[in-house]
């Protein structure tokens, strides 16, 4: 029953919109092809912080630098240094990090310390920098600073608050 609903829930939100545009009498497909023009417009804007962003990021990953800094800190890390890139990649990429999730679940299992650590981290938090990369920069918005710092805090609360509850609930 929960496939059919989901499968039915898109065409018929797409319904919903086209009946309330036949209801206020407006030209539904002069309106859709104004926003694909309007959308097309966007992503010219958009494209080029968004390939300099997964750009840094691959540099990054595939150098080995971020490896062995973090090899650096295992001593003196009291949860696993597996973690480590997803906490510091999050912010800039949830691609990047959802495929870190997917290799630490594949290597460590997802009812491991490590797999169920990952996945709260992923899920308690965000691509401050792609949010604010993507959306702010598409809107012209050049003064992000108090985003950027309330964002990043959300982030560090929310990686904190993941250690503290899966070391609570799952020990180590």
């Amino acid at each position: 029953m929960i496939n059919l609903i989901s499968s039915l829930f898109i065409p018929l939100m797409v319904l919903v919109v086209i009946l309330y545009g036949l209801y206020k009498k407006v030209d539904i497909y002069d309106v859709f092809v104004e926003g694909a023009k309007d959308s097309f417009d966007m992503i010219t804007k958009i494209f080029p912080c968004i390939l300099g962003m997964l750009l840094a990021v691959n540099i990054l990953l595939n150098s080995g630098l971020i490896d062995y800094f973090f090899n650096l800190l295992r001593p003196v890390l009291f949860f696993p240094v597996e973690v480590l890139p997803m906490m510091f990649l999050r912010p800039v990429s949830g691609t990047t990090t959802l495929a870190i999730l997917n290799d630490l679940l594949a290597n460590y299992g997802p009812d491991s310390f490590i797999g169920r650590l990952a996945s709260v981290i992923q899920g308690a938090t965000d691509t401050t920098l792609y949010v604010l990369t993507l959306y702010f920069g598409s809107i012209g918005i050049k003064k992000i600073r108090y985003s950027l710092w309330v964002g990043l805090a959300a982030d560090v609360a929310g990686i904190m608050a993941a250690i503290f509850l899966v070391t609570l609930f799952f020990g180590n």
